[in-house]
């Protein structure tokens, strides 16, 4: 459901750009649980920003779902994001003065879908994601923990094809990032979603089912984890 083909990135004077990203290379199927990983300044959120449709590439293509970005639509590209990504950041990226459910509500409210709707579907999501009873709380009453699965449940509440998960542990205590991860791994096997999540903490890549190492811009390992490469009975 992922493709990309040669994608190179640089910044900097056009004459003499500092390169990002080098002729990155690879795809995935729908519903893999992968990691990218690396240390900063590798290219990792460079990456998950290209195919986020928030930068373009200088070199190469990205193909969503068997459609040809054209980063030169605007248009194209917002309707990509809002149909097809779900984007969870390390920051949560949560408006102070919405409810939980008005936060999670957010991306229906961009394609027009009534209040009442809107609500339902909210409830519904941060049911699954155990924050029923936080529904009416505010960012600042919520944990950690509490306001990254609020995040989830934003991300996921327009049914995207893919998730983009930049450092989502990141900002959690040891103990909350394991639980966050549980969460992640629990909605990627019962949704099918696709996730691609930027870390640094080779443990929880480990947990994925595949790792994409980045260093100087490269790819320089691509591997699966022991359970994803055992086939599945017949």
């Amino acid at each position: 459901m992922l493709q990309l083909a040669n994608v190179g990135k640089g910044y900097g004077p056009p004459t003499q750009p500092i390169p990002v990203l080098k002729d990155v290379s690879f795809s995935l199927s729908r519903g893999t649980f992968c990691a990218l990983v690396g240390p900063s300044g590798s290219g990792k959120s460079t990456l998950l920003n290209i195919v986020g449709l928030l930068d373009k590439p200088d070199t190469g293509h990205v193909i969503l779902d068997d459609v040809l970005v054209d980063y030169s639509s605007a248009q194209q590209a917002a309707r990509l994001r809002n149909a097809m990504l779900g984007f969870v950041f390390q920051s949560f990226q949560l408006l102070p003065r919405l409810s939980a459910w008005q936060n999670v509500a957010l991306p229906l409210l961009y394609r027009g879908i009534p209040r009442e709707r809107r609500r339902m579907a909210a409830l519904a999501m941060l049911e699954r994601v155990g924050l029923a009873d936080r529904s009416l709380h505010r960012p600042t009453e919520l944990s950690g923990g509490q306001r990254q699965r609020v995040a989830l449940a934003r991300a996921l509440i327009g049914e995207p094809s893919l998730i983009l998960a930049d450092e989502p542990t990141g900002s959690l205590d040891s103990v909350t990032a394991i639980e966050v991860m549980e969460l992640l791994r629990q909605l990627n096997r019962s949704l099918n979603v696709t996730i691609l999540m930027v870390t640094h903490d080779r443990d929880l890549a480990a947990q994925c089912d595949r790792q994409i190492e980045f260093l100087d811009g490269r790819i320089v390992s691509d591997r699966l984890s022991p359970a994803a490469a055992v086939p599945m009975p017949a």
